[in-house]
């Protein structure tokens, strides 16, 4: 069984996409081919790679509540793609929001279910995640925290001689702990799509999101998206900015 698990997102690193994908590659067997799809050039290489594939799984960014443009112009493409050469492929979907409801991303999904259904291809279901930035942030705080202990393990083996200290790891088991709650949601589900996809049968739409209550959720995101602001040009960078116009 090949399975071809393509990277959606426009960004070059630390994407959230990518962290799914690679929580989603741990439960399918087989054979797993990874790509990303960024360009037009990246068009052919991908098509040639789902030829001999049994099961093609997108992960995407939710995008003005819908499928990114670059996508969309792919799926175009595949569809012709797919129906030339009689493929009968399975799809499934990893969308996520920075929104806390995953159930955000059905409109997406249903973009990938009439897609399947235009096609002649499979739908084998998807996951939509809530919190899908605030998640991948878990993942490298969780990175940190090795690093961390790491750290300390060497300080503390240079001047005690121990090779475990005991409150350094405590205290990366006590975040582990926390960290691996706020994935619950997201791995109970991939888990489930990854044994679907083993079997090759219908996995159904399921939403999830962070493990945090809202009213934590938003607090958080404020204060994110408001140092996100300050270090990418300035506080309301753009909103009164001098406009240019172009004669059209």
């Amino acid at each position: 069984m090949k399975t071809v698990f393509i990277n959606c997102s426009p960004r070059k690193r630390f994407c959230a996409s990518a962290y799914f994908l690679f929580l989603q590659r741990l439960f399918v067997g087989g054979k797993k081919v990874n790509e990303r799809l960024r360009r037009p050039s990246d068009h052919a290489r991908i098509l040639d790679q789902i030829r001999d594939a049994q099961t093609v799984v997108f992960g995407l960014p939710l995008y003005v509540d819908g499928v990114p443009s670059h996508v969309l112009r792919f799926m175009e493409e595949m569809e012709d793609f797919c129906r030339r050469n009689g493929l009968k492929l399975r799809i499934c979907c990893i969308a996520n929001n920075g929104f806390i409801e995953g159930k955000q991303n059905e409109p997406l999904m249903q973009v990938f279910e009439n897609f399947c259904s235009r096609a002649g291809l499979t739908w084998g279901g998807g996951v939509g995640i809530g919190g899908g930035v605030m998640l991948n942030v878990t993942r490298i705080l969780f990175l940190v925290d090795i690093g961390l202990l790491a750290l300390n393990t060497v300080l503390s083996l240079v001047h005690d001689g121990t090779l475990f200290p005991r409150e350094a790891w405590i205290s990366f088991a006590q975040n582990a702990a926390l960290l691996l709650y706020f994935n619950l949601g997201v791995l109970y589900y991939l888990a489930g799509m990854g044994r679907a996809i083993r079997k090759g049968t219908y996995f159904g739409k399921k939403y999830t999101r962070i493990l945090i209550p809202s009213f934590v959720f938003i607090l958080f995101a404020d204060l994110f998206f408001l140092i996100i602001s300050v270090l990418e040009g300035g506080l309301f960078r753009g909103w009164l900015a001098k406009k240019e116009f172009r004669e059209s």
